[in-house]
């Protein structure tokens, strides 16, 4: 009767300490990990017809679930023209901002993407001759980026991956460096249109597998 006893005390205090020890384990897997940090993003270089564009687009995450992820992103793009009004003329324009965002991932390789940005454009025109003025201007927008993406590589436990995604901004400010204005002059106004945004970039995590080596 004793080693009865004896054995079903032993049982239940081996339940409790393997209950235990999963309820650390879970603790642990719920808070902060830095294996899920990430880092990455997109570079812009194009030159066509007298025209330069420069930009990046980083950004640093974290992956809140296996199918959710979250964080900032940085904006900054140069673009140059000559010869738009007269011969050698030029106009520059910077591009720089940021905001943050979410990506949710019915699979692996499909995600959906909304980001919020604020951005700031800042406008100068140098005419070649005096026959016109010089001008320059800064304005700023909200944006909401909205669209999905497809991503290669990734897969449980890894944070390192390509990716393609088309955006478009929905909130369509007249500000927006996402959106094309059309004269109308049948308003004598300009109608707005958000324009495809297509990046390729890359994902980084940051401390991927370091736990798994020690």
């Amino acid at each position: 009767m004793k080693r009865k006893y004896l054995i079903v005390m032993f049982s239940v205090v081996l339940s409790l300490s393997l209950f235990a020890q999963k309820k650390e384990k879970d603790e642990e897997e719920k808070g902060f990990k830095k294996d899920n940090l990430f880092t990455g993003g997109s570079v812009t270089v194009s030159f066509f017809s007298g025209v330069t564009i420069l930009g990046a687009s980083p950004l640093f995450g974290y992956k809140l679930a296996n199918w959710l992820d979250g964080g900032v992103v940085f904006n900054y793009t140069y673009s140059g023209q000559r010869d738009v009004i007269e011969i050698n003329d030029k106009i520059k324009q910077s591009v720089y901002g940021g905001g943050l965002f979410v990506r949710l991932y019915p699979v692996n390789f499909i995600f959906l993407q909304a980001q919020a940005e604020h951005n700031f454009t800042r406008l100068r025109y140098i005419p070649a001759t005096n026959n016109y003025l010089p001008y320059k201007e800064t304005v700023e927008a909200n944006s909401l980026l909205i669209g999905g993406g497809y991503t290669q590589g990734r897969g449980p436990g890894s944070n390192t991956f390509y990716y393609l995604s088309i955006l478009f901004d929905v909130v369509k400010n007249k500000n927006s460096p996402y959106v094309d204005l059309v004269y109308n002059p049948a308003t004598n106004d300009y109608v707005v249109r958000a324009i495809p945004i297509i990046r390729a970039g890359i994902n980084i995590g940051l401390f991927e597998g370091e736990g798994r080596r020690r």
